[in-house]
């Protein structure tokens, strides 16, 4: 008489479709970058619908970037590096954020926009207060961050009404705020937020590509009292390091 075989335990690992489909497409994206849709699907053997279903919701969460319909890893995961302790940037390099940290004296962040969110995914110079909350809390609304208004400033018109029109029913007051502080980003290139009370400040630009293009954001943040007597200095400095990167070409595969 043959055994009945045991059902497995609840601590055994057991395959899921939906998430065996998920992992395979980001797995196609690191091991093919620029790979398309039709790769993805023939790769897969699945239907092309839910794919289509698959990808949308990767990249509305800020996990595939997709450019010329082709596809590429996006910010979320390298905002997880930088929760691990490793970070991984394409044109801002981990000397440039440094440097930076060297001539300001504060804290820098680099940040790209997934969605409607901000996500840090590289920092120099970092406290032990600053660096837990960077970690603790990767994904942050544009709206309430330096980093986020830089970047939603940057937007096309049309981008950034539909973004605000959809923040007004729970976000009034922030949008409010960013509203009244637009004008001057614009004219200045640099977007503040305070934080913890007001006890912290934070100035933010946006990074460009040679082309143009918003790609990320370079935070600067520190004491308040430390940085207002020397905001202007520190803002004009931001923006030399910042403009110095923008000559440097920036590879697809990583798209900040």
């Amino acid at each position: 008489m043959s055994a009945t075989p045991s059902a497995p335990s609840e601590s055994t690992p057991q395959h899921h479709r939906t998430i065996d489909r998920v992992t395979q497409i980001l797995e196609e994206v690191v091991y093919h970058p620029g790979i398309s849709f039709t790769e993805l699907t023939r790769a897969l053997g699945a239907p092309k619908s839910s794919v289509h279903g698959f990808i949308r919701g990767l990249r509305a969460k800020g996990w595939l970037y997709e450019d010329n319909r082709h596809f590429y890893l996006g910010p979320a995961v390298y905002g997880l590096t930088l929760v691990s302790g490793h970070i991984r940037a394409g044109m801002v390099t981990q000397a440039d954020l440094d440097a930076l940290h060297r001539d300001t004296g504060m804290t820098v962040f680099l940040g790209v926009e997934a969605s409607d969110h901000l996500i840090y995914i590289g920092e120099s110079g970092t406290d032990a207060l600053t660096g837990f909350a960077a970690r603790s809390n990767i994904r942050r609304t544009l709206l309430s961050t330096a980093g986020g208004k830089a970047l939603l400033a940057a937007q096309p018109d049309a981008e950034r009404d539909a973004f605000l029109r959809r923040q007004q029913s729970e976000n009034a007051e922030l949008v409010s705020v960013f509203l009244s502080e637009f004008a001057d980003i614009d004219k200045s290139r640099i977007a503040t937020n305070t934080r913890h009370h007001g006890a912290q400040l934070a100035l933010a630009t946006v990074v460009r590509s040679r082309a143009g293009d918003r790609g990320a954001a370079a935070i600067l943040v520190g004491r308040t009292t430390a940085m207002r007597p020397r905001e202007a200095k520190l803002g004009k400095t931001l923006l030399k390091h910042v403009d110095s990167w923008t000559q440097r070409p920036v590879s697809p595969r990583e798209p900040i």
